[in-house]
């Protein structure tokens, strides 16, 4: 039986912070009681014991300090006092370490860095269980732990942020938590908002009626609407205007929009995903993004590493990737040359995902034969790896990995049978099936080992 999370204590009087550190600790599963003021919390900490006090240095009647010297004059245990403070405040957290307190975190800051201080000031170690299977989103170990997370976000989350390197694969994600999350027939709306004219954002987001500006010759819905019980996916969040990221600020917090040239508020109930390739926290600090809307989105922040960082995902993402061009182009799905593997190991990826994908479609278009080769794939030269740069696998994991790949062709042209596979490869049928086994090959459930 895993350990209950022990009880929080919130002191904040700011509603939209308050609200966003509510939602992520009861997603991380702690129960929280949050007050507005210092006095109310002080009553609430005569009631119940807490595990720990998070609480904002500036509060509307008593300051964060007087709350916690109060209680360490009206208790002989404290329980971890963590602050909450802006840069010019810190000298005053710093002080309040040496009179005890356990420690502070700055404005703007990240959510999860606030929960992992919580989880060590509390003992609470809780990792993802291991997982050995394949996930949607990658077998790279990073994804798998990423893959873990995602049902119970989709079931809990309203918002999420999604964030990575240009090409990662952050729409993807979107889409997969969608998936888990939202009916089968709801709807998918993703949005550019980088791609968007300041003009016509706010007609765009939340729709207009006929007449409500020049060349509006009908109602229309806006994304809000469209995207209505299901799916809202804002992409490259951090390039709106600041004009809108306060429309967009009051629309998420109230659930519910007005069209351009109405007067009429309609509700809308949705799952809001924002992404971007950018660093909110330093768009926040030169004044670029408001600390509010940051604080709103970021309730939950998932991280998707660069390809580069997670080359087991590089011949899995190919092989599916080959699959659906196979699908696309009507014709049998190809392989890929063992040269050829060892080239896309090699490569930097400094498009990621995007890139990968655009290779392998580019070479399925102009290859005849049925296996592509490293110059199909890198016929730039500019681009082309070089083989003895670092970041080679070694001989023993690219034999691995091409006999992994030789075999999982041949089960597919056989239809995953295995007596048949290891008849054309030429071994018996429980070598194969050792191998399998050693290679992390899945083995079908009907079959077992034999002579």
């Amino acid at each position: 039986m895993s350990p209950v999370a022990p009880r929080l204590c919130l002191i904040e009087d700011d509603p939209i912070m308050g609200e966003s550190l509510a939602d992520r600790f009861a997603l991380e599963g702690f129960t929280l009681d949050w007050y507005q003021t210092g006095g109310a919390a002080l009553e609430g900490m005569k009631r119940h014991s807490y595990g720990a006090i998070i609480s904002d240095v500036r509060l509307p009647d008593i300051s964060g300090e007087q709350v916690f010297l109060t209680a360490v004059e009206q208790s002989d245990f404290v329980p971890p006092f963590i602050f909450i403070t802006a840069f010019a405040s810190v000298e005053r957290a710093v002080e309040m370490l040496k009179r005890g307190a356990t420690d502070y975190i700055t404005k703007p800051f990240d959510i999860g860095e606030l929960v992992a201080k919580i989880r060590l000031a509390v003992g609470q170690h809780i990792s993802p269980a291991p997982t050995t299977h394949e996930s949607p989103i990658g077998v790279s170990q990073q994804m798998l732990a990423l893959a873990e997370s995602l049902p119970r976000i989709a079931q809990r989350a309203r918002i999420t942020l999604v964030t990575g390197e240009s090409g990662v694969g952050k729409e993807v994600l979107a889409q997969y938590l969608h998936e888990l999350g939202g009916k089968p027939d709801s709807p998918f709306v993703a949005v550019n908002c980088g791609a968007i004219p300041e003009t016509l954002l706010e007609a765009e987001f939340f729709g207009a009626e006929r007449g409500a500006y020049t060349g509006a010759d009908r109602a229309r819905r806006g994304y809000f609407e469209q995207a209505h019980g299901g799916t809202l996916f804002l992409d490259e969040i951090g390039e709106l205007p600041q004009s809108m990221q306060v429309k967009l600020l009051r629309a998420i917090q109230e659930q519910q929009v007005r069209r351009l040239g109405s007067d009429k508020v309609i509700p809308v109930e949705l799952r809001i995903v924002c992404a971007t390739n950018r660093n909110l926290q330093s768009l926040v600090k030169e004044g670029r993004f408001r600390e509010d809307l940051y604080y709103r989105v970021n309730v939950v922040n998932l991280n998707i590493p660069p390809l580069r960082d997670r080359p087991k995902d590089i011949l899995w993402l190919a092989r599916r990737i080959l699959v659906q061009q196979a699908e696309r182009l009507g014709e049998p799905t190809k392989t890929l040359a063992p040269a050829a593997q060892a080239a896309l190991l090699a490569h930097p990826w400094p498009g990621n995902v995007r890139e990968l994908s655009n290779r392998i479609e580019r070479a399925c278009v102009l290859s005849i034969g049925p296996v592509l080769s490293a110059h199909e794939l890198f016929d730039d030269h500019a681009a082309a790896p070089e083989l003895g740069n670092t970041g080679l696998p070694t001989l023993d994991e690219f034999l691995a990995e091409a006999e992994r790949a030789f075999i999982e062709s041949a089960l597919a042209r056989e239809g995953g049978r295995i007596a048949m596979t290891a008849a054309a490869l030429g071994v018996s049928r429980k070598t194969l099936w050792e191998k399998m086994k050693r290679l992390g090959i899945k083995v079908p459930d009907t079959e077992a080992p034999g002579g």
